[in-house]
């Protein structure tokens, strides 16, 4: 009997609705968002409802010590921006001690810890574009913490992978919750109940979320986290605490056919996909075959580009000139085209392009960078995801990161400082280089669509360096080939790391391609005839990233929901 043609081609059906939808890297978390928009939330109160539940849900991947860079979709204004939710390194950090203590490494202790900013970036996106209060924000998280949820795979994978998130965890015994086993984390969920208590008696909404944020930044909260890195030689200070925020600022975007795509700055790896976008524009993308080795070493090449400028040129913007504009400039995409060969593939990663000529800024004096060389290493932690739609428009996209690790564990709070240091060079002429008050280059990198003004689609994905490969893929599914959002995050993705990885030891692997193995044993022969060095993942990978994206259907109103089964996440909808 031929199969019926009602029966969806993807692993789970599109999810659609026309009053509100969400997509979170849980369920958990997509059901709690969808009851802040149930009672009358906006896109933001929802998404930060459920980020705050990522945060117990999730605590390998992400907590509210970590980060949580977060693009928002104005409908009013037709505007995107993007809030940091990144810290930076606090003022007594010496970066001698790396190089005397550590052997050269930045590692993964007490000395690689950044200021918190999550809990900052939430707060900001409520006081700024929320309508709802902290407690409420936090309400389901506050509970799922003190009441518990049942153990899933993906965190004892983690577990697994990263035996010292399993550390937190363990009981006396060393063993932790098996599968579907409650986790509770009454420490945590007492510092949120401490959070919302702090609103008590504030006069209006907006006051009562920054006596929040007094409390965890000024107050009990940061006494706390300052005892624990003293206990542990760390460098922060409540001075430090005290004197920071996260940025809002605008996005920077290019035009893909005819669609605007939106990410955060260069403080993040978020421009490389536009960048990529930028370099792809001038390839007829759409009469390929989705399949191909023609597409995928096309897409891999441009990458590479887009990474060899990330090394070269990203930093956080207030210590370092990042030529952004350069960098995103049409005919600065068309030299790169020019370089790409299409009958072979670079051996490693390409040298850097000139930007500076496309740029209104000027480069700087004296540039000592120096090309990478191989490096071997082993990955870090991961983290998750979040978007949000409402029914006037309005969007929510955050990438939070930054999972438990034992030496960071404030175990009294329940969450663990961000070891985002990590993701800094020690290298002094490196753009992204350790220093006092600089952010480093963060790799979670949230992301939005945008076409006149008007909502397309919020959409982003976990996975480290493999996020801007699996977005930029994601969109030339959708844009490119016409799939619906669950199609185009289901199909087959690749992705090269030839080129240094994000965090310490900043592994470099020239010419090295994963690819998924549904792509099929002739594209893989393909890609290597073509010089790809390719070592095939299973079918299917939570390697590959786990995206999330909602796609708004202007003619009809309706909003499209996906979540990648390659993980936990769902979408939620009506």
């Amino acid at each position: 009997m031929a199969e019926a043609s009602w029966v969806p081609a993807t692993s789970r059906p599109v999810i659609m609705g026309s009053r509100y939808m969400i997509s979170a890297g849980h369920y958990l978390a997509a059901w709690a968002g969808a009851q802040i928009l149930e009672a009358g939330g906006n896109a933001v109160d929802a998404g930060v409802a459920a980020g705050l539940c990522l945060n117990v849900l999730q605590t390998d991947m992400c907590n509210l010590g970590g980060v949580a860079p977060i693009c928002i979709f104005r409908a009013g204004t037709g505007t995107v921006e993007t809030i940091s939710g990144l810290g930076w390194w606090p003022a007594a950090t010496d970066p001698e001690i790396f190089r005397s203590r550590y052997g050269g490494r930045i590692g993964s202790g007490i000395h690689s810890s950044v200021i918190p900013a999550a809990a900052d970036a939430w707060l900001t996106a409520l006081e700024s574009y929320g309508t709802i209060s902290f407690a409420a924000a936090a309400r389901a998280a506050t509970e799922l913490a003190e009441d518990g949820f049942p153990m899933h795979s993906v965190m004892l994978q983690s577990f697994e992978k990263w035996p010292r998130t399993r550390e937190v965890f363990a009981r006396p015994d060393g063993s932790v919750p098996r599968l579907g086993e409650l986790v509770r984390q009454k420490e945590l969920g007492r510092t949120l109940r401490l959070l919302a208590d702090a609103e008590h008696g504030a006069q209006t909404r907006a006051d009562g979320i920054r006596a929040a944020r007094h409390r965890f930044y000024s107050g009990d909260i940061a006494e706390a986290m300052v005892k624990h890195s003293d206990r542990e030689g760390g460098w922060l200070t409540m001075e430090d605490l005290a004197s920071f925020r996260v940025e809002v600022e605008a996005s920077v975007s290019v035009n893909y056919c005819g669609y605007d795509v939106h990410a955060c700055g260069p403080w993040c790896q978020g421009p490389v996909v536009p960048m990529t976008l930028n370099i792809l524009k001038g390839y007829d993308i759409g009469s390929m075959a989705p399949r191909s080795s023609r597409l995928h070493h096309i897409v891999l090449e441009a990458l590479k580009a887009a990474f060899a400028d990330r090394e070269r040129y990203f930093g956080d913007p207030r210590y370092v000139q990042v030529p952004i504009d350069g960098l995103l400039a049409e005919d600065y995409g068309a030299q790169w085209r020019s370089r790409i060969k299409l009958s072979s593939a670079s051996p490693g990663m390409p040298v850097p392009g000139d930007p500076w000529r496309h740029s209104a800024l000027s480069p700087p004096d004296g540039d000592d960078w120096r090309m990478p060389i191989p490096a071997a290493g082993s990955p870090r932690p991961d983290t998750t995801y979040v978007c949000v739609v409402d029914g006037e428009g309005n969007a929510f996209s955050a990438t939070p990161s930054d999972g438990v690790s034992p030496s960071l564990h404030v175990s009294e709070l329940g969450f663990s400082l961000s070891e985002r240091g990590a993701q800094s060079w020690l290298d002094p002429d490196h753009p992204s280089a350790v220093g006092p008050g600089r952010r480093p280059r963060l790799t979670p990198s949230p992301g939005m669509v945008t076409q006149n003004g008007n909502l397309v689609m919020p959409f982003g994905t976990p996975g480290g360096d493999v996020q801007p490969q699996a977005m930029v893929q994601f969109l030339l599914n959708v844009v490119n080939f016409g799939m619906n959002v669950q199609a185009a995050m289901e199909e087959p993705r690749c992705a090269t790391y030839s080129f240094p990885l994000s965090s310490d030891p900043h592994p470099y692997a020239p010419g090295s391609v994963n690819i998924e193995s549904r792509v099929g044993p002739d594209v893989i022969d393909s890609l290597r005839e073509l010089g790809h060095v390719i070592e095939p993942w299973p079918a299917w990978t939570g390697t590959a990233g786990s995206l999330g994206a909602i796609y708004v259907d202007r003619a009809s109103g309706v909003l499209h929901g996906a979540a990648d089964p390659r993980r936990i996440a769902y979408a939620i909808g009506r």
